[in-house]
Parts: C-alpha cells; sequence; structure tokens
C-alpha cells in the first residue's frame, strides 16, 4: 500500500483503511466495544456534513499516531471520536473505516463512490467541498408564534412544541417574545418567554406587537398551521419588510412550496420525486374537467389548510360536488389538488432535521395502520414502522432526505409517503414544513427533543453542536434506535355525539391521542387500547360495514370478527390493512383463550381484564420498568423516562426521599382539555420547588407533562388501576395528586385509596359527596344554601314524580361525568321517559339528576381552601343564560353585570361550602342567579378548565397554592386571607372554539352538553374590547356592509330587536325566513325574505351555499322531533346549522352571544392595544400603539 501511493488512485474501505493508517504510519486498535451497529453519526470534515453510516466495526486508526504531513484525519465519529476516514492533501487516496456500500442500512454515503471515480478521472486529491455552513448573524429578539386555540387538527403537540422551544432559545442567550391566544397553554407561562402576550393571533395585532417590540427574527414553524399561515399573511402585508423582520426555520418561498399544491407538485418533479397524477385546481369547472379525464375516485385536498380541512375522499359525482365546494371554501387561497387516489396503499411517515450545514437525519419513520385514505391524525400509527423491507425504509428514508434539502428546511419537517404494498412503488403525498403533531409523537416514542433542536437550528447550531439531553453525551445529529415498540391511538369524540357520522376520511375527526410503549407491537397495542378511557363497543354496533369502510370502531371490529372465528386473509383484504397486522391481533385473541396469566401481561393485558376473562382474581404482581433512552442501551441515559413490560430485569429503582405521584389527565377529548395537562404539570413544578420529588405518569404524547424534564420521573402508562398503582408502588410514594388530572385521574381516586395509596388534599369522601348528587343536596341542606328544586333517580318513575314537583322545564344528567356528558333540558314528560331509558342503560353507575332548569344568569367561581383558609381568586360571569354548558360560554372576569349583595352571596356561599365539605386544594363551584337569587348548580372538589384563564388574569399561582396545601402548608402562612381577591384593573373574556367543520353530521346547537375543543382569550380595558379581542382570537368577527340571516324561534322574537339595530349600524343587509321578517317588518325593517327547506324559491340554504350571507343567527330550539319510532327527524334548524358550519359562516344560536358580538364590533375602539399579560395585570397604560 505504501508503494502504491501516489502511483494509482486509492479508496480504502474498513481494513483497507486500517491498511491505509499503516501505511501512513500510524498505529491500529480495537475499540472497548465494538461498534457492529448501523447508525453512527460521522462527520465529513471535507464537506462540513454529517452523515449516518451503515455499518461500523471494533477498530480503528489511533489518531495521535498519525504523522504530521500530508494524511489528515477527514472523517470523525460524534460519538466517541474515533477515526473514521483518512484523505491526503497532494495525492489521490482516502478511506473510511466503514462499508459506504453496506446493506442494511442508510444510502448516506453511497457518494463516496463517485467521489472516487472523479478522483481517478482527475488524478488530484478530494477537493474540499464547502466544509462549514452560511453564517447568518444570530437574532438578538425572537417573536414566537403560538397556534391558538385546540380544535381538532392542532392541539396540545403545539404548546409542547412552543414551551420547548422558548426553553432552548432563553437557553441560547436570546431574548424570546411570544404571542398566544390561548391560555390554557404551559407556553403563555411568564416563566417560559421573556415577554408573554395573550393576544389574537391575527396580522393586526401582531403588527402592533412587532412595532412594541423590535424583534430581528420571527419563528413560524412551532406554531402549526395558525403559525405558518399568519407568517405568510404578515409577508403578504409587507410587515415583515416595513419592521425588518426575517424568518426562522423556513422561509415564504418554502412554506410556500410546502403548502401551495401547485408549487409543491412542481419541486418534487424538479427533483425526480414522483407525485400522483394529479391537478390544481381554483374552480369547480377545473375540478370537473380533471374528474371527467381521469374519472374516480379521488381525494381532494385544499392549500394552507390543517387536519386535512375541507378535503375528503369522492367516489360519486355527489360527493365531487360537496367536497370540492368545501374545499375551495377551506383554503385560504381558494386553491385544491385533486388527485388519483391511492386507495389502500400503505401510508407512511419520516420526521427529518437539517440543519445550516446541510446536515440531515431522520428522527423516525411510522407505519399507519390504516392504509391510504384516511387521514394520518385518525390512523391507528405505530413506531418504527413494522412492514417495511430495509430496502423500501432506505428509498424512503432517502427520499425524504431529498425532499427536506430541495426545500432548505432548516429544522423539523414531517414527510408522508404512500407505498404500494404489491411492488415498492412509492408517491410522495404531503409535507409540513413545521413542526407538528407527528413531531410530538416522534419526540415521545423516540426521546429525540424535534421542536427543541429545530428552535436551536433556526438561529444557526449544527446538529452536531447541539447535546442529546436524554444521554448527555451524544449530540442531535444522530437517528435514534428503538428496543421498544410505539403504538398511538386517537381519540375520538363520538362518545359525545352518536349521531355523528363515524366514517374516517381525510379530513381530521380526533381530538386528541394515546401513546403506549412496550417490547412487542401486540403489548403496546393492548396497552394503548386501555389508555383510550372508553368502553369497547359492544356486539351489535360491529356491522360488516365497521370493517369495510374506516371508522373508529374498526380495530374492535376486527378482533369481534376474529374471535368469532373469521379467516385473517380475507379480514386483510377487506380493510385493506396489512396481512402482517391482521395476524398480530390473531395473536392477541388466541392469548385471549389459551394464554396463562404471565403470558397474558406480556401481552399488555392489566389484571383486570385478566380476571374479567379467566373468571378468577389474579396473584399480584408487579412489571418491570424500561428506560427511553434514544440509543437501545448503548449509552447510559440520563432522563428518567420509563414504561412497563414484563421481563427479568428493571431499570428504575425507588429513591429514599419523599416521593409524590401526579395522576395525568390522558387524551385530550371534549370536556377534558389541555387546561387538566396544564394543571398537571404546575403541580410537578410546585412539587419539585417544594422539595418533593414529582412523578407523572401520563398517556399522552402531545402534552407537556409527557415532557422528560417536567417531573422528576415519567411513566409513559394507561391511566387505568394497574397502569397507576404499578408505578405508585414501585416508586414508594407518599400519596398521590388526583385533583389535576379532570375526571379522569378523580375517577381513580377511590380504587388508589383502597390499595393503601394515600389521596392528598380532598378526602375521597369529600370527592365522593361531591359526585353523589343526592348525598351533596343534603350537605348542603344541612348548611342552608339553595339549590334548584330537584332530585337524584335511578327508575322512570321517580324521575316523572321529580319533573312534576319542580315544575318543567327540567335539566337532566347523569353523576359521575365530565363536559356535561349526556346533560339535556327536557320539556315534557315524554322527552324525559326517553331520555331516562337511555340514560339507565349507558351510564356507569346508573343515577341521573333531575333539577328545576332556572334561565339566569350562570356564575362560576373558582377556589383554593385548607379547610379553613378559602381563597377566591375572581368570580367569572357567563355571557349566555344557564343553559348552555359553562364550557361552551363565554365568560368574562370580573363578573360585570352582579350587584354587590349577589357577589357577596356567592363568596359567602363558596366559603362554607369548601368549609363544610374540608376541601383541601381547588374547588369550583358554579352557580345561577336567578331574579336576584344565588343557587349552587354543582360542585366539583378538583381544578376546572378555568384554573390556567383565572390563574393567568389574576395572577394567583392557583395550582401551586393547591399543592402546597395538599402537602399540609397553610395558607394564612402564606400570607393569604379567606375571601375573594380583589379583582385586578382588566377586563378578560375566556371565548370557547368548536371544531364542528371536522365532525358531519354533528349540530352546532349549543345546549347543555359541552361541544367546544379549545378556548382563546381577549384582555383589555372595556368589557367590550375584550368581547372584540376574544371573538377575533376565535375566528368570529362581523364584516361591515355583509348580510346576516336571521331565523328566530318565536319566544326569543321579542330580543330581537336591538341586535338587528346593531347589524342595522354596521350597514348589514338582512334576510329572514318568514316568520322571522314578519316580526322585523312590524318593528319598522325590511329585510329580504327567503323560503324555508323544501318550498319554493331561494332557500335558507340556498343563500348559505351560495355565501349570500356572512352570519347566521339561528336559535330554532327544537332541534329535533321524535315521530315515535325511535328514529329523530332533523328540523330545518339543524340543516341550517350545518351549511354554515361546512361553509366557515359564523353561526351563533344564542342570542346572548349575539348580541355580544356584535355590541363589540359597534361599540370598541378601532384601535387595537396591544400589552403583556403582566403589564395588563399591573394595569400599566405605558402600550405603544403602532
Amino acid at each position: 500500500a505504501r508503494a502504491a501511493l501516489g502511483r494509482i488512485p486509492m479508496f480504502g474501505i474498513c481494513l483497507g483503511h486500517q491498511i491505509m493508517g499503516r501505511a501512513a504510519g500510524a498505529t491500529t486498535s480495537r475499540l472497548p466495544y465494538g461498534h457492529h451497529g448501523a447508525n453512527h453519526p460521522v462527520k465529513d470534515a471535507d464537506t462540513g456534513r454529517v452523515h449516518i453510516t451503515s455499518q461500523n466495526h471494533e477498530f480503528q486508526v489511533d489518531a495521535a499516531s498519525i504523522p504530521a504531513g500530508d494524511f489528515y484525519v477527514s472523517q470523525r465519529n460524534l460519538n466517541d471520536s474515533s477515526v473514521e476516514g483518512l484523505g491526503h492533501r497532494r495525492l489521490p487516496a482516502f478511506s473510511v473505516q466503514y462499508h459506504p456500500e453496506g446493506c442494511p442500512g442508510p444510502q448516506d454515503n453511497q457518494h463516496l463512490y463517485d467521489r472516487f471515480i472523479d478522483m481517478v478521472r482527475s488524478g488530484a486529491p478530494v477537493a474540499k467541498a464547502v466544509a462549514g455552513m452560511k453564517e447568518q448573524p444570530r437574532p438578538r429578539k425572537v417573536l414566537i408564534l403560538g397556534s391558538g386555540p385546540i380544535v381538532i387538527g392542532q392541539a396540545a403537540e403545539f404548546d409542547y412544541a412552543g414551551t420547548q422551544a422558548c426553553k432552548a432559545l432563553r437557553e441560547e442567550g436570546i431574548e424570546t417574545v411570544l404571542v398566544n391566544s390561548n391560555p390554557a397553554t404551559i407556553m403563555t407561562d411568564e416563566d417560559v418567554a421573556d415577554r408573554v402576550y395573550l393576544e389574537p393571533l391575527t396580522v393586526e395585532a401582531v403588527e402592533r406587537i412587532i412595532a412594541r417590540e423590535q424583534p430581528d427574527a420571527l419563528l413560524p414553524t412551532l406554531g402549526g398551521q395558525t403559525g405558518l399561515n399568519l407568517a405568510t399573511d404578515l409577508a403578504n402585508a409587507g410587515v415583515l419588510e416595513r419592521h425588518h423582520v426575517r424568518l426562522l426555520g423556513a422561509t415564504i418561498d418554502t412554506i410556500r412550496k410546502a403548502e401551495d399544491r401547485q408549487a409543491f407538485k412542481q419541486m418534487l418533479e424538479e427533483i425526480g420525486e414522483p407525485v400522483p397524477i394529479s391537478r390544481v385546481c381554483e374552480s369547480m369547472e377545473e375540478v370537473r374537467d380533471f374528474a371527467f379525464a381521469n374519472g374516480l375516485p379521488l381525494v381532494i385536498r385544499p392549500a394552507y389548510t390543517l387536519g386535512g380541512t375541507g378535503g375528503g375522499f369522492v367516489t360519486t359525482e355527489a360527493d365531487l360536488e360537496r367536497v370540492a365546494v368545501r374545499g375551495l371554501a377551506a383554503s385560504p387561497i381558494h386553491q385544491v389538488l385533486i388527485e388519483r387516489s391511492l386507495w389502500g396503499w400503505k401510508e407512511i411517515e419520516y420526521e427529518v432535521m437539517r440543519d445550516g450545514a446541510d446536515t440531515c437525519i431522520t428522527v423516525c419513520n411510522m407505519e399507519n395502520l390504516d392504509p391510504m385514505g384516511v387521514h394520518t391524525g385518525d390512523s391507528i400509527v405505530v413506531a418504527p414502522a413494522q412492514t417495511l423491507s430495509d430496502r423500501d425504509h432506505q428509498m424512503l428514508r432517502s427520499s425524504a432526505i431529498r425532499i427536506i434539502r430541495a426545500l432548505g428546511i432548516e429544522g423539523g419537517c414531517n414527510v408522508q409517503f404512500a407505498l404500494d404494498p404489491k411492488s415498492s412503488d412509492y408517491y410522495v403525498i404531503e409535507v409540513n414544513p413545521r413542526v407538528s403533531r407527528s413531531s410530538a409523537l416522534a419526540s415521545k416514542a423516540t426521546g429525540y427533543p424535534i421542536a427543541r433542536v429545530a428552535a436551536r437550528v433556526a438561529v444557526g447550531r449544527r446538529l452536531e453542536e447541539i447535546r442529546n439531553e436524554v444521554t448527555g453525551r451524544t449530540f442531535a445529529a444522530f437517528e435514534p434506535a428503538l428496543d421498544y415498540c410505539v403504538v398511538k391511538i386517537p381519540r375520538w369524540p363520538f362518545d359525545k355525539f352518536p349521531a355523528g357520522d363515524r366514517r374516517l376520511g381525510t379530513q381530521m375527526a380526533s381530538t386528541g391521542e394515546v401513546m403506549a410503549v412496550e417490547r412487542t407491537f401486540e403489548a403496546a397495542l393492548t396497552k394503548a387500547m386501555r389508555s383510550l378511557e372508553q368502553k369497547p363497543p359492544v356486539a351489535w354496533e360491529l356491522g360488516p360495514e365497521t370493517i369495510d369502510q374506516p371508522n373508529d370502531r374498526r380495530l374492535f371490529a376486527l378482533l369481534d370478527a376474529l374471535r368469532n372465528g373469521a379467516d385473517a386473509e380475507s379480514l386483510a383484504e377487506r380493510s385493506r390493512i396489512d396481512r402482517w397486522f391482521i395476524d398480530r391481533l390473531a395473536s392477541l385473541v388466541r392469548l385471549e383463550v389459551e394464554g396463562d396469566v404471565r403470558e397474558l401481561r406480556r401481552a399488555g393485558f392489566s389484571d383486570s381484564m385478566i380476571a374479567a376473562l379467566r373468571g378468577d382474581a389474579v396473584p399480584p404482581s408487579t412489571p418491570t420498568y424500561k428506560l427511553v433512552d434514544t440509543c437501545a442501551g448503548e449509552f447510559e441515559a440520563a432522563t428518567p423516562y420509563y414504561y412497563s413490560c414484563w421481563e427479568e430485569e428493571t431499570e428504575s429503582t425507588p429513591v429514599a426521599t419523599q416521593t409524590v405521584i401526579v395522576i395525568g389527565s390522558g387524551p385530550i377529548r371534549i370536556g377534558q382539555g389541555i387546561e387538566f395537562d396544564y394543571c398537571s404539570v404546575h403541580a410537578a413544578w410546585a412539587l419539585r420547588d417544594s422539595g418533593v420529588r414529582a412523578v407523572l405518569v401520563n398517556s399522552n404524547p402531545e402534552t407537556v407533562s409527557t415532557d422528560f424534564d417536567t417531573s422528576d420521573r415519567l411513566y409513559f402508562e394507561p391511566l387505568d388501576l394497574d397502569g397507576a398503582l404499578n408505578v405508585a408502588r414501585t416508586e414508594r410514594v407518599a400519596g398521590a395528586l388526583v385533583q389535576f388530572g379532570g375526571q379522569t385521574a378523580i375517577n381513580l381516586a377511590e380504587q388508589l385509596d383502597q390499595h393503601g395509596i394515600p389521596i392528598m388534599g380532598s378526602s375521597v369522601e369529600a370527592i365522593d359527596l361531591a359526585e353523589d348528587r343526592r348525598a351533596f343536596a343534603r350537605s348542603l341542606d344541612a348548611i342552608g344554601i339553595p339549590q334548584p328544586m330537584g332530585g337524584t333517580t335511578t327508575t322512570v318513575e321517580e324521575a316523572e314524580a321529580i319533573a312534576d314537583r319542580a315544575g318543567y322545564p327540567v335539566l337532566v344528567r347523569p353523576s359521575y361525568v365530565l363536559g356535561g356528558r349526556a346533560m339535556e333540558i327536557v320539556r315534557n314528560r315524554d322527552e324525559l321517559r326517553r331520555y331516562m331509558v337511555w340514560a339507565i342503560s349507558a351510564m356507569p353507575r346508573g343515577q341521573v339528576l333531575v333539577d328545576k332548569y332556572l334561565q339566569g344568569t350562570e356564575v362560576e367561581v373558582d377556589a383554593i381552601s385548607d379547610g379553613d383558609t378559602v381563597v377566591i381568586p375572581g368570580v367569572m360571569q357567563h355571557v349566555e343564560r344557564a343553559g348552555v354548558h359553562s364550557g361552551d360560554s363565554y365568560a368574562v372576569y370580573p363578573a360585570q353585570g352582579l350587584e354587590r349583595a349577589e357577589i357577596d352571596r356567592i363568596v359567602d356561599y363558596t366559603v362554607r361550602i369548601a368549609r363544610h365539605l374540608r376541601l383541601r386544594g381547588l374547588v369550583n363551584v358554579q352557580y345561577v342567579v336567578h331574579r336576584g337569587h344565588v343557587y349552587v348548580l354543582e360542585v366539583n372538589p378538583r381544578a376546572s378548565r378555568t384554573v390556567p384563564f383565572l390563574s393567568k388574569v389574576t395572577g394567583v399561582p392557583m395550582v401551586k397554592l393547591a399543592t402546597s396545601v395538599m402537602l399540609g402548608e397553610k395558607l394564612a402562612d402564606r400570607g393569604w386571607a379567606t375571601g375573594l381577591v380583589p379583582p385586578r384593573d382588566l377586563v378578560a373574556v375566556k371565548a370557547p372554539v368548536f371544531s364542528m367543520n371536522k365532525l358531519p353530521a354533528v349540530d352546532s346547537y349549543l345546549g347543555p352538553e359541552m361541544k367546544s375543543t379549545g378556548e382563546a382569550i381577549g384582555i383589555a380595558g372595556t368589557l367590550n374590547e375584550a368581547l372584540r379581542k376574544a371573538f377575533a382570537a376565535s375566528g368570529m368577527h362581523v364584516e361591515r356592509g355583509s348580510a346576516a340571516l336571521l331565523t328566530i324561534a318565536d319566544a326569543d322574537k321579542p330580543e330581537l330587536f336591538p341586535i338587528v339595530s346593531r347589524l342595522i349600524q354596521l350597514g348589514c343587509r338582512l334576510v329572514a325566513t318568514d316568520g322571522t321578517a314578519r316580526a322585523l317588518r312590524a318593528a319598522g325593517f325590511s329585510p329580504r325574505v327567503v323560503a324555508k327547506i323544501g318550498e319554493e324559491g331561494p332557500t335558507v340554504l340556498d343563500v348559505i351555499v351560495r355565501g349570500e350571507v356572512q352570519l347566521v343567527i339561528n336559535t330554532m330550539s327544537n332541534i329535533y322531533e321524535d315521530p315515535g319510532d325511535g328514529n329523530p327527524v332533523f328540523k330545518d334548524g339543524f340543516e341550517i346549522r350545518r351549511a354554515a358550519v361546512e361553509r366557515r359562516i359564523p353561526c351563533l344560536t344564542s342570542l346572548d352571544t349575539a348580541t355580544a358580538l356584535l355590541e363589540s364590533a359597534v361599540v370598541a375602539a378601532d384601535e387595537l392595544e396591544v400589552r403583556t399579560i403582566d403589564e395588563w395585570r399591573a394595569g400599566r397604560t405605558d402600550p405603544v400603539r403602532a
């Protein structure tokens, strides 16, 4: 080799590398452990890039022994700094320790053969290509855009991403300014960013913040679709140019290439990536032309939308018209991509990272159990992919890397592929040039903190410079290795909307998701099903269509079919789900019959499930726990992040110090949202501040609570008795905090208590008393606090007697539920009988409350109690009268319309209730004020969904105080006194936000059952200004000079005229149905009359569908009538509301909301005032007006 140097070009591989090292005069040695695996990160000094190698050996050329001269180290292993390559400055010779052609493994280094051929041709040494990256000036101050309120398609994953990004940038010494309109988030805590604005995510508001703060950069890629769209709008409006603000992570051109369907298609074709036959259409004419030329089925994907909004799968001409009209309306640029359907192909996702030096890595690949045709957010997902060959995996990985390079993204990106299971042909389906729901899942599945790394990369860090915080010794330029399996199952809201359309398509319908980690796919799937906290459907609900069509029950239908002897091959054929997955389900079904206790436990079954299968008790035992460490045990992990399995060796050992377990809130669902995650996180932080070890258990991958550094130890487990109790016993906890995890944690309190785990704070008896409405009513009577007349019952006859005594209408609802589940206002005996028959069969504990319905002002109070001192941070008044669920009402702090005596009575009742029930911790009380009298509606001895909102606007650290009380401290010792905390000099409005456009066949009419998925906030100096901001933040506004459709129930008509006067003031045209028009004409107004559905002439539906109205006010209160055969018949009101929702036209079903919206639009000042949250609280009047 020494003699050949210089005579012939040389390329040394593996042993050839060591021979070349020896020829250079160096020594070789054996490494302390062999790099027998793939996926080692190696930095190439000639190009500045880091590559992932396909194969490594256990020998090295000793760096220190290389003589001074022309030989140099050209490549180094980032994990242990060993020499991976040599180069020569003058001669055509170089070598590498790994096999560039190695297979299986990444294809990153196959270009070395091209390099060698070039060297042979030229006879010259390797030319240094880039050796570095374009250095951008480092930003001084960065504005981070949040994602706003939670809607279907955009949930807590962006709170997690934003929180991580703020932490990362502050660690980099960069000042952070955050703007978000969602008060229920951790990211909007003042100690997360340097300056926090709870303001609407609109161009007007953000421009004022930019003018005030003068940031030099904007980070839009952590705020979901909202952040990207807002960044695009700011650029188009000239705001970024005007204020000299540059974008980080992705340029406007990058966003346009990924989001604009035409630009995306063009870019893929330029780099030779396959795209399905498709056309970008901007009119119905173009859509029809493509469909005529290519035939059905087709898929429609709108540009710049979230969660597949407006899109769909089209199999008929009628579908084509409906979905295309909806998609064009949903796209901000009125553009859809219509493409050949790939129904039944596999759907595979890759999470990719790239830095400014062009180093690219894939963090994780994920396989959707459901084939193409179902939105990835609605698919069961497994990581890593289970059914790909290495060849297919490397092919898609290389494609994903080519795409992120072509887009020029610096940060994280999600690439979705369709793969033909028969041929290995693939198409690129979609790219998200931002952190996404899948990024959060990939982060939690691998332990690789994508958002934190993406933020650092965006401000100029290279991946090789960013330390992997899980191991503490490796770097971010590596690809995680998994020695376990992760399964995600979506959580759909159909338990709240049984009449909704349960079929799944390309438009997302799930509100949240659960994740489970185990050693095998079967065990992870079983644990994920346990984590859903839902009863499986019963056999009669699982018809053949639940297998043939994608729907939320398909997994259960497949298991049921296998239990009944169905053939795995035919199920795979019918569902198009890969046969491998069907076989795994079959093995679970076989274990149900044949497995012993140990085998069932190893397959993820809980002891209660095993007892139900075997019919007798299971001997107690404790699982082992394993670490999630990013590297399959190759390096020691520094972060304590665990999952359970049933093996021989455990990696979790108790620590001899006081430890408390915080029970999380599980998947996000309507009625139990991100607010409870906020509370769980603050509880963990408060424990740590008090010197107590915080152990957190949760099953939701989207949240801040499941970030590895929120608590001292994190366990990813189902929130059932087995999941929580085993962790509590393993950690030898001193107690459990159940007040912060919503109904999920409260429902575990009694069982944990019975198994010897002390419940901290309010006792199990107190919790049970507040939940048991009959006992609670007696308790209130004992201290003389009034409540609406009523009672609790388990029989139809008793319910009728209570209703007759109280007088109709009555409010009926079950005990032990959250979010107004199955709550209704019943107006007569027939409706009551029908409700009772249903409720007795459907509810877990069978008890139903029947109360007199009082249509008064609803008021809500949150308090912290230690049994003696009761601190009330604030009183909130609802805009809507009682009858609309509190979670769906606009809430105003401080209460605006109450008499001093009424507030005093509310405070007095709250203090007396907390003391009488001996509550310790948080309590939420809801009241109705009716004709000057105050009545208690309900008491919840736990955190409520208003805790984050109230904590932020009052500055009272409610969760921290409640946690300190549970640890035995007294509020008085911390300087707090009983009573109402003096209100701040501001007005704050909490606005509900709905996702009705994602849920076909669900009625948007508001009543006692909760329907909103999230909330936004408006803060100002006056009520109307705060309302205007809250409406803007929740996407509700009235255009001056637009048209409003009014269809008003007779009972509501007297209240209509002030609303109409405000519409006239705004220059709005009136459109009304016949009855409403008659009332308007009698009052001197001149509406345009439209026909009811089914009548001659333009109907109410026609004016909505044609876009002739921009606001709908509809109070037709009878949602349906029952003809007696059990099938409800929907009236016009439902059709009107659905049509408006599907076309994104604001639709109000409460005149109170309509009054507030129009009043604020007319009266509020035109100038929008923005301040940070602490400036609003301090009452400072130094805002900068742009």
